[in-house]
C-alpha cells in the first residue's frame, strides 16, 4: 500500500514540475504573466519561489519513493557492488550537473533568461557541452539512477527513468524553442548593428 501512495505522490510531484513550471514559463514567454504585473525582478522572485517548491517537493518524493521500497524485491546484484555502483552513478550525476550549471552561468538554474535577457551563452568548449548536447537531462541524470540503486529500489529505478524522459520532453517543449527564440533574436541584433 505505502509504495503504491509513495509512486502516486512521485508521480505527481514529477507532473507538477514538469507540466507546471512549464506551462508557467511557456505563458511567461508569451504573456509574461508574472513580469507584467510585478515587474521583472520581483516577477522573477515570484517565479523562482514557487519554482524551487515544486523542485524540491519532487527530489522528497523521489526520496520517499526509494526508501518506501528499498530491497522491494530481492536484487539482483549483491550489496556492496550495488552500493559501490549506486555511489558511482550519484557522484557521476551531481557532477556532471554542477560542471553543467556551471558552463550555463548565472541564473541557468531557475530560467532566468526566460525573465532576465542575459547574452547568450555559446554552447561549446571548454566543458561538458563539448561532448553533449544536454548533459543536464542526460548523464546529469545519474544520479537518479544511482540513489535508487544505492537503497535497491527497483520501483525508484522505473521512477527516474519517467523522470528522464518527462525532464528531456520538457527541455524539448519548452527550453529548447526559448533558447532557439533568444539566439534567433540576438543574431538578428547583430545583423541590424553590422548594416
Amino acid at each position: 500500500m505505502w509504495a503504491g501512495v509513495a509512486l502516486g505522490y512521485h508521480l505527481a510531484s514529477r507532473l507538477a514540475y514538469v507540466v507546471g513550471i512549464g506551462v508557467a514559463l511557456t505563458r511567461q514567454r508569451h504573456e509574461q504573466i508574472f513580469t507584467r504585473r510585478h515587474g521583472v525582478e520581483a516577477g522573477f522572485r515570484r517565479f523562482r519561489r514557487i519554482a524551487a517548491f515544486l523542485l524540491n517537493n519532487d527530489a522528497v518524493s523521489f526520496v520517499i519513493l526509494c526508501l518506501v521500497t528499498r530491497n522491494f524485491q530481492s536484487s539482483t546484484l549483491n550489496i556492496p557492488i550495488r552500493i559501490a555502483l549506486g555511489v558511482l552513478l550519484v557522484l557521476l550525476g551531481i557532477g556532471i550537473k554542477y560542471w553543467a550549471a556551471l558552463r550555463l552561468g548565472r541564473g541557468a538554474y531557475y530560467w532566468e533568461n526566460f525573465f532576465i535577457p542575459r547574452p547568450i551563452v555559446v554552447l561549446d568548449a571548454p566543458g561538458p557541452y563539448r561532448y553533449l548536447k544536454n548533459p543536464m537531462y542526460t548523464l546529469g541524470y545519474l544520479h537518479a539512477y544511482g540513489f535508487a540503486l544505492i537503497w535497491g529500489s527497483w520501483l525508484g529505478l522505473a521512477a527516474a527513468a519517467f523522470d528522464q524522459i518527462a525532464i528531456l520532453v520538457f527541455h524539448l517543449r519548452v527550453e529548447k524553442p526559448h533558447f532557439e527564440l533568444l539566439t534567433r533574436e540576438a543574431q538578428e541584433h547583430y545583423l541590424e548593428r553590422q548594416r
